[in-house]
């Protein structure tokens, strides 16, 4: 298993969970999806990870508190 953290833009993630666009940002501000990733000044786009997490038990994902 690779060490690098793969990120993923909307149309994989779109293609990958079968929601529609709007779906996923309601989910995101419900903290019931994983957050965007910011990757330069006008792109963003999800961990990999966060996405499989998400995939594999959809109805108990809850977005983890940021350690301070």
């Amino acid at each position: 298993m690779s060490n690098t953290e793969r990120i993923i833009r909307l149309k994989t993630v779109l293609n990958r969970t079968g929601l529609s666009r709007s779906t996923i940002y309601r989910k995101i501000a419900e903290g019931t999806f994983p957050s965007q990733v910011k990757i330069s000044v006008h792109g963003a786009g999800w961990h990999e990870s966060a996405i499989n997490r998400w995939i594999a038990d959809p109805a108990h994902y809850r977005e983890e508190e940021p350690a301070e």
